[in-house]
């Protein structure tokens, strides 16, 4: 059929009527964006309020201006952080994107066939649709026959034979799972197999069947389980700091009248003095909430996201969102795209076999010389496929590539230039015949290749193993074919006749060559991550459009259904049950057969009903509103850009090991965050329980809020550090999931944390009033006397200062000591630190560093620098002697025996 095609007017006017091709990308993350989303935290919203208190309480007299500066810097350096982290990820994302070529197709326009951008197309395009081209737009076919591979869109790599329909043929408005295989229906995204023919295009852009879905990707993501925990962890520790800062502050209010002065004294101060002790009171409030919250948290957690995100590179995992891989380690369910993700993505041949059953190892073959030899004439001259000049198999069907590729193009290429033995007659294969044939009379052989039940119906003999001619077992060969069946592979016969080729007719001397079976075979590296991901507890459920027989064999070779509990499914009978009678058998379920999009869609948001956390594979338009709604997508390297623009990580090489990797590097770091938790809550508790108790025992301000925030900034900015990159351990991969709604802090951890939080309390206050510590830093002619609030500071207090000086470095280096502890739940807290293959020497570095930061800090007054001066007085740190720090180390490194301690009578050990 001869098309002129739109004229230049008639497409701008087509364009304007129907719409541009283009399907709009997201659009780029901005920094700004990713700035400004930081605030949305709740954890940052905390630390603002508080920053928002202080600037009261400076204005007020009661607080240094330094003091809000300084969180409102943090939460500053974690926006900065996360913002960073986010746009890095991105734009590795666009990278990747950028550097593949733009599709392109050809359009017949003003009578001449020209090659235009996809994104150019328009209703009423006559599209020259040919072997390998992409389909750029939805429409019918028009002219032509073609094979079509609609795997982008269904899922599925078989081919769909279309035919081409009057003009006037109206495409579907509703597009269900069979539109994609009627005869005539052309999606954008499906790749042609084979044949040539027209494309009438009458969808494009947004309206087409891949536009809708990128349009349903833009719905709002669920929240990442990481942020609903810090949800929780957070709502937790506002309301433990508020409660407890305003029952303290009454306490010491109360405490103030009725013990400190008495009722009489403390109203004959007047107005002024009982504003003043109300102030005094919020001021330790201020103070106590300042000490509950962990304000390096957020930081923490920014840093530890963009280490690993970086890291993961080199496990060909690249992660989109850097939530995401934290996400990926509290998968409880995991739903896994069939085609291209468990299995290859192609036909091959899986398994040649004799007819005496016998299976011959596909690469031990070319020791069987002669029956070699036959079945590469019997493929390579009695085919529709070839290579191509640069080495891809085209032409033919699928099954017709698969033998190509199973032939190799060494032997292709030797056959194609062989003037020996030419083809002299041949009859391609057909639907009716179900088979084809090639005369070869320089052998005196016509071979066969075609369906096993044509072939046997006229085969009396075959070749065994060894070339020699025998008896045919019908039997025997039989169970065998039989036996494929049920494995979901196509079974493919070969023979000769010494009888000239008859048209449309096998000849009844057929002599068996072999047999092949052929399917999308599953990756041999995919089963073992399959097990590695179900031993880790997650339940792993293959989504196919494939029919329910074959998806269950695949399953089975793939290690998903291993007993008569595990389920596989239909779409169709998914969609007879109920919301609650699916998630009822959910827990069971393994394949879902015949899937559509909407079923997808459905069970993660159904899983996510059940507070599971989901995960979704896929590489096709027909995966990503899924992958878009899972917790975590997991988009394929090789994918469309559609499935890489939802998914949250791309696995570049679409290997399911690099899934399992993910996996692992998410559980390593929720455990490091942990860990982190665990080394900071004992510093808010201890900081808490001594402001708060202080007071009451004589010790005003044991920590002004300077300390506390570089506790809670500096130390913990480092610490981050310190323990975000400890070592991944294969025993994280042997837990049990986490529920969404979980909480961070367990019992066990909580144990931990108040235990050593009391500890840490009790030697805060030996150390504090004991006189054997406080003489330590008496000189001589100096007397110990308390400094209060109400008196200004001179020389005679400077033997306190220091004492409360040397209690700031306690905190710090008790803290750090108790970083060893939370390293390994048993003893083995300095494992790996200088040696091992997972070795986190950044440890000891930053154990180190803020050591001696610490130490200029106390010395800070004795460097005649006014910035050092000025630090020394932002601190209130006076410097003291050996004896000072020999006592202040050694009570700091109690943490670890007596953790060592708890260890033991918890037995907490023994969870290692």
């Amino acid at each position: 059929m001869k098309f002129e095609g739109l004229t230049n007017t008639q497409v701008e006017e087509s364009r304007r009527k129907f719409g541009s091709n283009v399907i709009p990308d997201s659009e780029p993350t901005t920094f700004w964006d990713e700035f400004k989303e930081t605030f949305s935290d709740p954890m940052i919203k905390i630390l603002l309020a508080i920053a928002g208190l202080m600037i009261v309480m400076f204005f007020l007299g009661y607080a240094e201006i330094y003091e809000p500066i300084g969180t409102i810097v943090a939460v500053l350096i974690v926006a900065f952080v996360s913002a960073k982290t986010g746009v890095a990820s991105d734009t590795k994302y666009r990278e990747l994107k950028d550097s593949t070529k733009k599709d392109t197709c050809k359009v017949h326009r003003d009578g001449k066939l020209e090659v235009i951008e996809v994104d150019d197309v328009v209703v009423g395009d006559k599209v020259l649709l040919q072997s390998g081209d992409k389909i750029p737009a939805d429409g019918i076919l028009v002219d032509g026959k073609l094979r079509v591979d609609n795997s982008a869109l269904n899922g599925e790599a078989e081919e769909c034979k279309k035919e081409a329909a009057p003009i006037e043929t109206q495409l579907a408005d509703s597009i269900t799972g069979d539109t994609f295989v009627d005869k005539h229906s052309l999606f954008r995204g499906a790749v042609v197999f084979d044949g040539e023919g027209y494309l009438d295009v009458r969808k494009v852009g947004l309206k087409t069947m891949m536009g809708k879905m990128a349009e349903e990707m833009q719905e709002e993501e669920p929240d990442s389980p990481l942020k609903v925990k810090l949800g929780i962890l957070a709502k937790q520790i506002s309301t433990f700091g508020y409660i407890g800062a305003i029952v303290i502050a009454i306490f010491y209010l109360v405490h103030t009248i009725m013990v400190a002065h008495g009722l009489g004294a403390f109203l004959a101060q007047g107005p002024q003095g009982v504003i003043k002790s109300v102030v005094n009171a919020v001021s330790l409030a201020v103070v106590i909430i300042v000490c509950a919250v962990p304000e390096g948290l957020p930081l923490m957690i920014s840093l530890v996201l963009m280490q690993n995100t970086s890291k993961m590179l080199d496990h060909n995992v690249l992660v989109r969102k850097a939530e995401g891989i934290e996400t990926a380690g509290s998968l409880n369910i995991l739903f896994s795209d069939k085609t291209g993700t468990i299995t290859k993505g192609s036909l091959e041949v899986v398994d040649f076999f004799t007819a005496d059953g016998k299976s011959i190892e596909i690469n031990e073959l070319d020791k069987h010389e002669k029956v070699k030899g036959l079945i590469n004439f019997a493929i390579g001259k009695n085919t529709q496929s070839l290579f191509d000049a640069e080495g891809r198999v085209v032409g033919g069907n699928a099954t017709d590539q698969a033998l190509m590729k199973f032939l190799g193009i060494d032997e292709f290429n030797k056959l194609e230039n062989d003037d020996v033995h030419k083809i002299t007659a041949n009859q391609g294969f057909n639907s009716t015949n179900k088979f084809s044939q090639a005369r070869i009379d320089s052998l005196g052989k016509t071979f066969y290749k075609g369906a096993p039940e044509r072939l046997l119906a006229k085969a009396k003999k075959y070749l065994d193993a060894d070339g020699n001619v025998k008896d045919l077992n019908l039997d025997v060969l039989n169970k065998k074919i039989d036996d494929l069946a049920v494995k979901a592979m196509r079974v493919l016969a070969f023979g000769y006749s010494e009888k000239d080729l008859v048209e449309n007719s096998i000849n009844d001397d057929v002599v068996l060559i072999g047999l092949v079976g052929i399917r999308d075979d599953v990756r041999a590296e995919a089963k073992e991550a399959i097990h590695e991901v179900r031993k880790a507890g997650i339940q792993v459920v293959m989504i196919t459009g494939d029919r329910l027989e074959t998806a269950v064999a695949i399953a089975k070779d793939a290690g998903l259904i291993e007993s008569d509990e595990d389920k596989a499914i239909s779409s169709a009978q998914l969609n007879e049950m109920s919301d609650d009678e699916v998630k009822a058998i959910i827990p069971h379920i393994r394949v879902i057969a015949r899937a559509l999009p909407t079923d997808k869609s459905r069970m993660v948001r159904l899983c996510q009903e059940m507070n599971l956390v989901v995960g979704m594979t896929g590489d096709g338009v027909n995966d990503s509103p899924a992958l878009k709604r899972a917790d975590v997508g997991f988009a394929m390297g090789s994918g469309t850009e559609a499935a890489k623009e939802a998914g949250k990580i791309v696995i570049l090489d679409d290997n399911f090991k690099s899934i399992k990797d993910a996996i692992w590097y998410g559980r390593t770091i929720y455990h490091n965050i942990l860990k982190f938790c665990k080394f900071q809550l004992v510093i808010n508790v201890t900081a808490v329980l001594v402001s708060a108790i202080g007071p009451f025992f004589g010790v005003e301000e044991p920590l002004k809020v300077t300390h506390l925030l570089f506790v809670n900034l500096v130390m913990d900015g480092l610490g981050a550090i310190m323990l975000g990159n400890e070592p991944a351990l294969e025993k994280y991969m042997s837990e049990k999931p986490r529920r969404r709604d979980e909480s961070i802090i367990s019992k066990k951890m909580m144990a931990q944390i108040i235990t050593m939080g009391l500890w840490l309390t009790i030697i805060s206050f030996v150390y504090l009033k004991l006189p054997f510590f406080q003489n330590l830093f008496v000189g001589a002619g100096e007397k110990y006397k308390v400094l209060k609030n109400n008196v200004k500071m001179s020389n005679e207090y400077l033997p306190y200062v220091r004492h409360l000086t040397g209690y700031f470095v306690l905190f710090i280096v008790a803290a750090l000591f108790n970083g060893f502890n939370v390293r390994d739940n048993g003893f083995g807290i300095f494992k790996n630190l200088v040696s091992g293959e997972d070795k986190n020497t950044g440890f000891l570095k930053v154990f180190v560093a803020i050591c001696a930061v610490q130490c200029l800090i106390v010395n800070a007054t004795l460097i005649p620098n006014p910035v050092f001066n000025f630090i020394g007085k932002m601190f209130s740190c006076e410097t003291f002697g050996i004896k000072g720090w020999i006592a202040v180390i050694v009570l700091a490194f109690t943490m670890i025996p007596v953790d060592m301690i708890r260890k033991f009578v918890t037995k907490s050990y023994k969870e290692v």
